[in-house]
């Protein structure tokens, strides 16, 4: 079934202004809530029928409505897969962080599932989720945030609003929820601290250090380029739809 259609931000895409990415975000959603209005009527028009004794017309509404309902997930899908690859392309976010602007709670909640379940089979140590400050909001109140967290919780996982407080750093091996200091947000902080100071004893080692760093880097790069272009799609495609009412 369909999902809430409230999303995070003022502006689906996080980082620069694309506005032809804008406008087909903005298009997709727009043919998902207008899907959700035939729906709708489709839903009122045969509960009418079946009020006057019509059971073959009630029936027939009621099929076109669950087509139209099926047309409305679809561009859902599509706007949420495409502004899930616009904000989290490699060069716009750090490889340990996930963008989930322009998601619905619902889409949100999904997407950072299966992105901490792939890092935890990885062996990656922490995630940093972006989740908005609710600037945007009604009310300025965050939505993502708070089901963020109680999907952390789920998890079993701890976490910690950053500095920025529409970040949420979440430590993916059970610990403490310590984010980086000094506005670092690497994915690997601890490593580069070990690093520094290795390097004022043995400046040979660090270069050595940096150099492998810079490979690691890139190739989790790789992993999350491939996660967004192949895996994620086929996965939410897979995923049982939320039974709630479009608002």
């Amino acid at each position: 079934m369909s999902i809430p259609m409230n999303r995070l931000g003022g502006r689906a895409l996080h980082s620069g202004d694309d506005d032809d990415a804008e406008r087909e975000y903005d298009r997709l959603r727009d043919l998902a809530r207008t899907e959700a209005d035939k729906r709708n009527q489709c839903f009122q028009r045969s509960r009418q029928a079946y009020d006057d004794g019509d059971g073959a017309r009630a029936k027939e509404l009621s099929n076109e409505g669950k087509a139209h309902d099926a047309k409305m997930d679809d561009y859902n899908q599509q706007a949420s897969d495409f502004i899930f690859r616009e904000n989290n392309a490699p060069g716009r976010v750090e490889s340990d962080c996930i963008d989930l602007h322009g998601q619905f709670v619902e889409e949100a909640e999904r997407i950072l599932e299966q992105r901490i379940r792939a890092d935890q089979a990885a062996g990656q140590t922490h995630l940093h989720a972006i989740v908005g400050k609710g600037n945007h909001s009604a009310g300025h109140v965050q939505k993502i945030k708070p089901k963020i967290e109680e999907l952390c919780r789920e998890l079993g996982l701890k976490f910690s609003t950053e500095e920025n407080a529409g970040r949420i750093y979440i430590n993916l091996q059970g610990g403490d929820a310590v984010p980086p200091q000094h506005g670092s947000y690497s994915g690997h902080h601890g490593g580069q601290q070990q690093q520094h100071h290795g390097g004022q004893q043995h400046g040979g080692q660090q270069q050595g250090g940096q150099h492998h760093q810079q490979q690691q880097h890139q190739s989790q790069n790789d992993e999350v380029a491939e996660f967004v272009g192949k895996q994620l799609p086929w996965i939410l495609r897979k995923l049982e739809k939320a039974c709630c009412a479009v608002m």
